[in-house]
């Protein structure tokens, strides 16, 4: 969904000024700024930030729920940051804390940057969710629980000897019990639907119910739920004749006497026609439109794997821009065939995870040897091996950087959020196409998944990125014949030409053996070999990246070094300390190799640097090896995003020290 949003500069740098204050106490509900009574006679509280959970089993739709919720919120015109949680397992056991799938959602009037530290709304659909996520709820905050489902066995499943709901535990917050599954049913008599199915449809109420809370737009929802369940119009009827009754309830109950608004961000974003989107989905029209900037069919060769699998069913949507995807066998299979497509002329595209890139390892060698552009999208998730499908980690960055035999160098590009995933995809196929080689995109799980409001570019505003294909001899021999050599390089960006199989006169030899310098000839001289390792990291070390930029309004001695999805997080904790008084530097990385220019110059104006990463250290080994500066780490790998209320005191210690 799209919506308009107007803003002068001067109201967006006010708006801005006082986030910096209100990250401050991010992760807690504001205090109202007004309260008015509604038309229904309850009084409507104006927030200018919440934090919304749902929560159940797998099974309960959650996800939906929450993308529902989202949709809406966009269209509205908030500001908005999602964290979708779920198990690996498709279908977990019901009722057990391993199976609880949530769905997080910050939503504010002005710019944020994260999902929320912790909720101020909890949806607990049975007790495994409210035991799951009820440490993460703060003390004042609302609970609204399902009763129908805290009885004696499903209790006993998650370890509660006595209900929560009567034994004085949750005296601490606001608890609304709510018989959802039962007030369900009651509506959807009419339908003529079994117990079951009618149970299917009390994520609905729930939507509803929340809806009401926080006035949101409802009509896109029941269009949603109509198109969704065309083939089945009595189902459909019932999911909207559930969510309005969750909506009449919130209305007409004494439980809820107070609902809540928060105003669109009309002073946050520029002027332009927005839209929500996820991380995977920005990834996937980015390639989209590179490919059309670039005048190339797009091929996808992939093999599905979580959190990367969406990219490919996004991508076989569109054939109608010329894009072809291969569901590969294997990783090694969807690989090759990319880079296949590449040989023959396309933007060539694999996608996968950590795990696959292990296995695509030797064709990423293969294709630097080449010379080809090949873009190797990795949706980074916890490991080694299997590890945890679908939670987030940053520990890809070294396999990205060194994970092949021999001397073999890869750009890496890294987006910093959802929506900068489009941006990413697009400039990691500039590289591609300017300097010939393979590129790693490192997104991960949080990105992939997550979601924001992303302003709809224009298309003059994007790059143009045609390729000139050789058509004719580049060389002149000795005795005046020409000829084409396949390693003969542009001298300015050392890429080798790009010849379309069957162009006449252009036939040349390709293969993972060394290719001789010019000629492309099999060459074991060792001579040659040692100029062309050379000259292949000499090609990535002089790719064009633009200097790092730095945010240091107060002239602070420590700066916080950071890239790929944890720009939000350590965003908003340098909000805080700025807030608070405390002087710190941020500066974040989109490039990781080449790194920028003048980024050993940045790292030296700092007495202290700290690197916050989603795994052991990886960037701050690289920068440390690199500069010879003692960058200190601040390491988390628990398969979560950071808390900027957890960064904001590990960062506030490294300024102290």
């Amino acid at each position: 969904m799209t919506s308009q949003v107007s803003s002068p500069a001067d109201q967006a740098d006010e708006a801005n000024d006082a986030d910096q204050a209100s990250e401050a106490v991010l992760g807690e509900q504001r205090a109202p700024q007004s309260a008015t009574p509604g038309a229904d006679g309850k009084e409507i509280r104006r927030l200018d930030r919440v934090i919304i959970r749902f929560a159940g089993d797998s099974g309960d739709g959650m996800q939906l729920t929450g993308d529902r919720f989202t949709s809406e919120t966009a269209s509205f015109g908030n500001d908005l940051s999602t964290l979708p949680n779920f198990p690996a397992e498709i279908r977990a056991p019901a009722g057990t804390l391993p199976g609880v799938s949530s769905f997080q959602l910050h939503f504010a009037d002005h710019d944020i940057l994260t999902p929320g530290d912790a909720p101020n709304v909890l949806v607990a659909m049975n007790p495994a969710a409210l035991r799951a996520n009820i440490d993460d709820v703060p003390r004042g905050a609302e609970i609204i629980v399902n009763t129908d489902e805290f009885t004696k066995r499903p209790m006993a499943k998650v370890g509660y000897e006595t209900s929560p709901l009567e034994d004085g535990s949750l005296q601490a917050y606001n608890v609304h019990p709510v018989p959802l599954t039962t007030l369900t049913i009651e509506a959807l008599k009419e339908f003529g639907l079994s117990r079951k199915e009618a149970e299917r449809s009390k994520n609905m109420f729930a939507l509803g119910l929340l809806s009401w809370m926080y006035h949101r737009p409802t009509d896109g929802t029941e269009a949603f739920l109509r198109a969704k369940f065309a083939k089945k119009p009595e189902i459909a009827e019932a999911n909207v004749a559930a969510f309005r009754a969750g909506w009449n309830f919130g209305e007409t109950t004494e439980d809820f006497a107070v609902s809540y608004e928060v105003a669109p961000a009309s002073h946050t974003f520029p002027t332009g026609t927005y839209r929500n989107i996820s991380g995977n989905l920005a990834l996937s029209y980015g390639l989209i439109a590179a490919s059309r900037q670039a005048d190339l069919p797009l091929y996808l060769g992939s093999y599905p794997i979580t959190p990367a699998s969406d990219i490919l069913h996004e991508l076989s949507k569109h054939k109608n821009f010329g894009v072809r995807t291969f569901q590969a066998e294997d990783e090694i299979a969807g690989i090759g065939a990319a880079l296949g497509a590449a040989f023959g002329g396309s933007l060539a595209v694999t996608t996968t995870s950590g795990p696959g890139v292990a296995l695509k390892s030797e064709t990423i060698g293969l294709a630097v040897s080449l010379e080809l552009p090949l873009l190797v999208i990795d949706i980074q998730r916890g490991g080694p091996s299997t590890g945890l499908p679908t939670k987030t980690e940053q520990a890809d960055l070294l396999q990205a950087m060194y994970g092949r035999n021999g001397e073999a160098p890869v750009p890496i590009v890294a987006p910093r959020t959802p929506a900068d995933c489009f941006d990413a995809a697009i400039d990691a196929a500039r590289i591609a196409l300017t300097y010939r080689t393979p590129v790693f995109l490192l997104s991960d799980g949080y990105l992939a998944n997550g979601s924001e409001p992303w302003r709809i570019p224009d298309i003059d505003e994007l790059p143009d990125l045609r390729v000139q294909f050789a058509t004719g001899p580049n060389h002149e021999l000795a005795d005046g014949t020409e000829v084409f050599w396949p390693y003969k390089r542009d001298p300015h960006t050392l890429a080798r030409p790009w010849a379309v199989p069957g162009t006449p006169g252009l036939e040349h030899r390709i293969g993972g053996i060394e290719k001789q310098d010019g000629t492309g000839n099999i060459s074991y001289d060792p001579a040659n070999h040692d100029f062309m390792v050379r000259t292949r990291q000499a090609k990535i070390d002089g790719i064009e990246v633009p200097d790092l930029e730095v945010d240091d309004p107060a002239g602070a001695r420590t700066l916080v070094l950071g890239w790929g999805s944890t720009y939000g997080p350590i965003t908003a904790a340098v909000r805080r300390l700025r807030a608070g008084g405390h002087p710190i530097a941020q500066a974040h990385l989109r490039h990781l190799n080449p790194f920028p220019r003048n980024l050993g110059e940045v790292l030296k104006r700092y007495d202290k640097v700290v690197v916050p990463e989603m795994n052991l250290g990886q960037l701050a080994a690289l920068v440390r090896a690199k500069y010879l500066v003692d960058a200190h780490s601040y390491n988390q790998v628990n398969g979560m995003p950071f808390k900027a209320e957890q960064l904001a005191t590990a960062l506030k210690e490294a300024i102290d020290a």
